[in-house]
This record gives C-alpha cells, sequence and structure tokens, in this order.
C-alpha cells in the first residue's frame, strides 16, 4: 500500500474496533437473545460466543499488504463468531472463495492476503434470515442497533474503498468491492438500509464502476453462476472479464 492508502487502512481499522467494542456495549445481553433465537428456529445446538464481531484477520493486514478487493458478505455466522476465529468468512463459503481464487490463478488474487473481507453487519446470526428474527424478539433497542451497524458500515466501507483507489499510485492498486450475497438487498430485505446507503455514498459516481453485485461464494453459487452465464452466452472473453459482467448485472437489478 502506498502511505496515504496505509493511513486511511489504519483509520478505519481502529474506528471499526472501537464501534464494535460500543455496540457490544450498549446490549450486553445481546448473546442471549441471540441463544434464544437460535432456539426458536431449531438451529442445531452451538457454542454462541461472540454477539457483534470484529474482524481479526484485519489485524494481519499490512502495509506491504497489496490490497486487490474489498468483499461485502452478509453477517458472520457459526464459524465467524466462535472466540478461536472471529474472523469473517472461515466457514465453508470462506474455504469455497479461497478455492475460487487458488483454482483461477490468472485472477492474481489470494483470498487471505490481497482481499479486506467485510460484513454487512458485524452483529452474529447462525444464518442471516435470522437477523429479522432478532430485531422482532429484541425489540426498539436491538432494531436500532442493528440498523445503524448497516448503515455505518455502508458509510465506512464506501469511504475506505474510495479512500484507497484515490490514493492508488496505480490501475492495479485500486480496489474493486464485491457485494457477495444480494438476496436481502432487495426490497423489504434486511439489508435495503445498507443498499441505500452505500448507493447514496457513490453519487458523485466515482469509482462506482468499481463496484459488483455477486451471488453468495455459500453452496458453490457465486461460480455456479458465473458458469451459467458463460454457457448461456457462449463468450471467449477472459475469466475477469465474465465477472465483471455478471457483477454488472445483478449490480443493475439491485441498484438499478
Amino acid at each position: 500500500m502506498t502511505d496515504a492508502q496505509w493511513n486511511v487502512f489504519l483509520n478505519f481499522k481502529e474506528s471499526f474496533k472501537n464501534k464494535i467494542e460500543e455496540w457490544e456495549k450498549r446490549i450486553p445481553d445481546l448473546i442471549e437473545l441471540q441463544k434464544k433465537v437460535s432456539i426458536q428456529t431449531k438451529t442445531p445446538d452451538y457454542p454462541l460466543e461472540t454477539s457483534v464481531v470484529y474482524n481479526l484477520d484485519l489485524d494481519k493486514i499490512t502495509k506491504e499488504s497489496c490490497i486487490k478487493l474489498i468483499v461485502i458478505g452478509d453477517n458472520p455466522g457459526k464459524d465467524e463468531q466462535l472466540s478461536k476465529n472471529r474472523r469473517y468468512l472461515v466457514g465453508q463459503a470462506g474455504k469455497i472463495a479461497d478455492g475460487f481464487f487458488k483454482k483461477n490463478k490468472e485472477l492474481g488474487i489470494d483470498f487471505r492476503s490481497n482481499v479486506i473481507i467485510l460484513n454487512k453487519t458485524p452483529v452474529h446470526s447462525a444464518k442471516t434470515a435470522h437477523l429479522k428474527k432478532i430485531m422482532q424478539s429484541g425489540g426498539k433497542t436491538v432494531c436500532g442497533l442493528i440498523e445503524e451497524s448497516e448503515l455505518w458500515m455502508a458509510e465506512k466501507t464506501a469511504e475506505l474503498h474510495r479512500e484507497l483507489c484515490r490514493s492508488g499510485d496505480s490501475d492495479d492498486s485500486k480496489p474493486e468491492l464485491w457485494l457477495v450475497g444480494y438476496s436481502e438487498l432487495k426490497n423489504k430485505g434486511i439489508f435495503t438500509g445498507y443498499k441505500d446507503c452505500l448507493k447514496e455514498c457513490y453519487s458523485d459516481g466515482d469509482f462506482w464502476d468499481k463496484v459488483f453485485v455477486f451471488q453468495h461464494f455459500s453452496m458453490n453459487r457465486f461460480t455456479i453462476d458465473l458458469n451459467d452465464f458463460i454457457k448461456s452466452t457462449c463468450e471467449n472473453g477472459n475469466l475477469k472479464e465474465m465477472i465483471h459482467k455478471v457483477g454488472i448485472i445483478h449490480k443493475n437489478e439491485i441498484f438499478g
């Protein structure tokens, strides 16, 4: 990273850490509510250890890191919230994503060293859809926290992305932003607040062309969707071009 990019990243990381601590302290019994919802939804028992999850992989990024992507998942699941992890996309979906980039070396991306991984909210639930139940059961305070977290993540993620692009000294050092998992970005979805806020942050158009939307890596949906597109169009472009075309199609579906 350039000196300017490194400072941008450090400022984001510090503010993110502080915000996680603030949200955890605001509702100390949130984890009990999450456990209650887990039981109500008949989720197989698992150790619930972290209610609001900071991504410890951010602490492994150094000034020498070459950041090529910012990947935005939904929210921390069962594996991500474990005390031994507290990292994003480390479950099956993360393994699939890692495998995709290892298989397609022509993209020049190592998922664990060239990617900043964030979420639309750091609030944990066993399944993303369970966030609705948590909000319904938790009342105004919990609803307010989750909604606030979405808006904060959208605004600060857009700021991070745009500033990293502005501070890059070459096109290769200006990362793309991938939103993976878009079903809850649609109208009446959990993350419509995130979607609207993110779009507003790019209202001047700067670096909006570097934002793409994809199916989630879970259940191999990202790769299946990409392969289906390639087969249906019979195009012979390189893989990066095909990925961009798919990302633009879904971006237009979600953002118009």
